[in-house]
């Protein structure tokens, strides 16, 4: 993935549109196309990704959007109710606040 310049201001659908690039790459293309990736998917249940996945996922988030987004630490201090039911939308709602 290319770097972005988390300086600029992203538009929420190019966030979304990588977001759910990156959901396909960690689910696997012999996978993906039992899932249907909307911002209201929670990563747990609708997309049944596991807590090695979601290692995954959150190394594509500082890749592209950088460490200075914290999205692991983000993560980390979650409690475990709010990390189960993490929807794709939680997510751009935190990269919204960082970019």
């Amino acid at each position: 993935m290319d770097n972005l310049n988390t300086q600029t201001k992203m538009n929420r659908e190019v966030v979304f549109e990588k977001v759910k690039g990156f959901i396909a790459e960690v689910i696997g293309e012999d996978f993906i196309d039992e899932y249907v990736i909307e911002r209201t998917s929670t990563f747990t249940g609708d997309l049944e990704m596991e807590s090695i996945e979601l290692v995954e996922f959150s190394e594509k988030i500082k890749t592209t959007f950088g460490e200075e987004v914290g999205f692991a630490a983000w993560l980390s201090n979650l409690e475990l109710e709010r990390l189960v039911s993490l929807s794709v939308n939680d997510v751009l709602d935190y990269l919204e606040e960082c970019l």
